[in-house]
């Protein structure tokens, strides 16, 4: 008589684990909670409140990047496969430039608010740390993605999307927040410095935009239409756009006394000469994604982490129209910072709240484990995971 058979070992069964999964669009909702704060303590009308407001959005912004930075070093220590994946997956690595502008955010809104609790001194040591950090993994993330883009990645025609801005724009972000740090540096070489150095961010980072851009809006006229996760990202081309109307109004508040007197004055007219025709483009763009984003909702389009897309873009150009209503007196300008914002906050609100539901439901964790279902899952983290 034959001896039994043990049974067979029933099939690996792998948790899903939330760690595993996290990729670097989680940073996108740091930068959203932080512009919050950074373009509501700026914001050229006394609204009651809205200081404390700002505060509490600037605190809440730097627990949340406290909190990715610990769980994305966990991924990196536990899922190294998992984050290879995701740097050699054309849909998510280019959310590696979401990295450097959550530094570079929360610094910026350490400084320019955080200030009122931890004290100037500890606000600008905390600044400038978050800044170098934020600028040299941006300036990194500007080469590096480009490159394995080119080289490693598998990108198909017609594929182009405005998730490729993300690394290029992030020096944008530098030489918008630098500025601040201007004064704080010792007077002469230090400060002239800085002050052009992020000038040469703004040239990088535009010019390298207005190469893209054309293969972008290409893909949308001529090759196949973004699928309805991704039509979010294109509020992600006001981001280059924005921002760069931010820096140049900060360039004319950091160049007097910092620069030699033609080039101040030079600085000054940048602003209003660059920044109002850009914004004009900005708010015809942000007219046409608004009308793809309706549509989108019409056809089906659910909740993704895409929706973050709404929140930084737009906040830079709440900076940005802030800064021209300085520096032109209009108030055309003003109630244009009054009315972003206003569109700001109800972004941020719909995504918070969806992505609040999808973190206790589960709906960003894949519902399949294991190394194909990690890789599998990549594309989702940076496309169109979590879909409550």
């Amino acid at each position: 008589m034959a001896a039994p058979q043990p049974p067979p070992p029933p099939p690996p069964s792998v948790s899903p684990s939330l760690i595993r999964h996290l990729g670097p669009n989680w940073y996108a909702s740091v930068m959203g909670t932080a512009i919050v704060a950074n373009a509501g303590v700026a914001l050229p009308v006394h609204v009651r409140g809205l200081h404390t407001f700002s505060l509490a959005f600037w605190a809440l912004s730097a627990a949340m990047l406290a909190v990715l930075l610990t769980a994305r070093a966990l991924h990196w220590a536990r899922h190294r496969d998992q984050a290879r994946a995701h740097l050699l997956d054309p849909a998510v690595a280019p959310f590696y430039g979401c990295l450097a502008m959550a530094l570079l955010a929360v610094g910026g809104g350490t400084l320019l608010i955080g200030k009122d609790v931890i004290g100037l001194h500890a606000a600008v040591v905390a600044d400038s740390v978050l800044f170098v950090a934020g600028t040299a993994i941006g300036l990194l993330a500007a080469v590096a993605i480009p490159y394995l883009m080119v080289e490693s990645h598998r990108i198909r025609p017609g594929s182009a999307s405005p998730v490729w801005l993300l690394p290029v724009v992030a020096p944008m972000v530098s030489a918008a927040l630098g500025p601040l740090l201007v004064p704080h540096l010792p007077p002469g070489q230090w400060q002239r410095a800085l002050l052009l150095g992020c000038y040469t961010m703004f040239g990088l980072s535009m010019l390298a935009t207005l190469v893209l851009l054309p293969i972008v809006f290409g893909r949308m006229v001529t090759g196949p239409r973004l699928p309805l996760a991704l039509t979010p990202t294109l509020f992600l081309v006001l981001g280059p756009l924005g921002q760069s109307v931010t820096a140049a109004n900060k360039f004319a508040d950091a160049a007097p006394g910092v620069v030699q007197s033609p080039y101040a004055e030079g600085f000054r007219m940048f602003a209003v000469i660059y920044g109002v025709p850009v914004m004009g483009f900005a708010l015809l763009w942000f007219a046409f994604a608004c009308a793809m984003l309706v549509r989108a909702r019409r056809l089906g389009m659910r909740f993704s982490l895409t929706w973050w897309a709404l929140t930084f873009p737009v906040g830079t150009c709440v900076t940005g129209a802030e800064g021209l209503a300085q520096h032109t007196g209009l108030d055309l300008y003003r109630w244009l910072a009054v009315f972003l914002y206003a569109c700001l906050l109800a972004a941020w609100a719909t995504a918070a709240s969806l992505t609040v539901r999808g973190l206790a439901t589960g709906a960003f964790v894949p519902a399949a484990a294991g190394p194909a279902a990690g890789t599998a899952g990549a594309p989702a983290a940076g496309a169109a995971a979590g879909r409550p």
